[in-house]
């Protein structure tokens, strides 16, 4: 018999059916036993009238909560169970897997007249269990909602005439800024964990793909402890040939993320509600632009915010979050690009232009930069010296070569699945992961 799906119960109602999963909650009394059994599609209440089922009587003594089971039997209607109005009545109980004694608190127990409240467990306690932590249905319905944007933001730009590449994460040189990499043993060589797809991409455009994107592993070799640092993450990344200005990049960004927090919103945007207490906005097209010296003359006004030292040079965490609150209260927006920032904080490869600083952006979404933009150099001559002036024209002689033999204007972006994620349901980076990874952690 094929396995039923919890969400296509009701289709067999008056049928025999057969469903498996996790046992979520297990009452088991004198003459009944009620098991709500759980898949990744919804949950089940089991029926067992014990007297009509001696011979469940010993499997039914081996079940703990988190079991595994699979169970055979007609799905009836009763308007008494609460979940849903459906239940079934076994006629045959597997236990497939027998759960020891759970090693965490998954969720916050409230006391009662008996017991006392039991705390959750920290989340790095849970980090350690993180596969009987993520069986809960807040970081089900977490992955399903990643799942969902990754898909929409994936299928907005295949419907632009974009193609998916997927380059190597183990290369030959440091990537970009040769500081912040990850080194390892290459047989008799040393090889380095790409910090970025830039240069692949930016390779793409030299064959003549003209648009691309990329979802894969980036890795960062930062020693970071903050809510939204991690030392590995899912990069989204973009680049396209042919554009006029940076301003086509952010364009293709703001419709992009547009269209994918619409298609979320209309999914899932009551179950995030009700798991997270986070209401999904689709933003307006276009969003807010700003420069950085003017958002930093704004935030001065506003909130009396001026960065240490004076230094304007980048958006400090404050400002970031500062950003937030006055795009919102400014334009009733929750995003915002900052552009024009002076060339000694971005990156070799960005064009600039006549006054000297590069071409492209940050977003801000939440009060927290989600994305670094630009249009790129492609004139080879041009992009020499700007990766002679950084000190780094031999660690990228590679990248070089694939301006010599004539390559369109192009620019790209990358943004952070993970960190996406963490801003949309109102988490930290720790939460927002399959798996986390940081300096202090390589486990599980």
């Amino acid at each position: 018999m094929h396995r039923t799906m919890i969400k296509d119960i009701r289709s067999m109602i008056g049928n025999e059916a057969k469903v498996s999963g996790f046992v979520e909650n297990f009452r088991d009394g004198k003459s009944m036993a009620f098991i709500v059994i759980k898949d990744i599609t919804g949950k089940l209440q089991i029926t067992v009238e014990k007297e009509k089922c001696p011979d469940m009587l010993d499997e039914l003594s081996k079940i703990t909560p988190d079991s595994v089971i699979t169970c055979i039997g007609p799905v009836m209607e009763n308007e008494y169970v609460k979940m849903g109005g459906i239940e079934m009545l076994p006629t045959e109980i597997k236990v497939e897997s027998v759960a020891e004694a759970l090693p965490i608190v998954r969720k916050e127990i409230p006391a009662t007249k008996k017991k006392q409240a039991v705390e959750r467990s920290f989340i790095d306690q849970r980090l350690n269990y993180r596969w009987v932590d993520l069986r809960t249905d807040e970081n089900q319905l977490l992955f399903k909602v990643q799942s969902c944007i990754v898909n929409a933001m994936r299928q907005y730009l295949m419907d632009n005439d974009f193609i998916e590449i997927h380059s190597p994460k183990l290369i030959g040189a440091a990537s970009e800024s040769g500081a912040d990499v990850f080194e390892v043993k290459y047989f008799d060589r040393k090889a380095y964990l790409a910090q970025s797809p830039q240069f692949y991409k930016q390779m793409a455009m030299a064959s003549g793909f003209e648009r691309i994107f990329e979802v894969g592993p980036v890795f960062r070799a930062e020693k970071s402890f903050t809510s939204k640092h991690t030392t590995e993450f899912t990069g989204f990344d973009l680049e396209m040939s042919y554009i006029e200005s940076y301003r086509d990049v952010m364009d293709m960004e703001a419709g992009m993320l547009a269209y994918a927090l619409g298609v979320v919103k209309e999914k899932f945007g009551e179950d995030i509600k009700e798991a997270f207490g986070t209401e999904v906005i689709v933003p307006t097209l276009p969003f807010p632009v700003i420069s950085l010296n003017e958002l930093y003359d704004e935030l001065e006004k506003e909130y009396g915010y001026k960065p240490e030292g004076g230094d304007r040079s980048d958006l400090t965490t404050d400002a970031e979050k500062l950003s937030g609150e006055w795009v919102m209260k400014k334009y009733g927006h929750e995003f915002l690009f900052v552009v024009d920032y002076p060339a000694a904080k971005r990156a070799f490869y960005h064009m600039r232009g006549e006054n000297g600083n590069p071409l492209g952006y940050d977003l801000i979404w939440r009060g927290v930069e989600i994305t670094t933009g630009a249009q790129r150099e492609h004139r080879y001559e041009q992009l020499k010296k700007q990766a002679d002036e950084k000190g780094l024209g031999e660690d990228v002689k590679f990248y070089l070569e694939f301006f010599k033999y004539g390559c369109p204007p192009h620019g790209g972006f990358g943004l952070g699945v993970d960190r996406l994620t963490m801003l949309l349901l109102g988490l930290t980076i720790k939460e927002a992961m399959f798996l986390f990874r940081s300096p202090d952690r390589l486990n599980p």
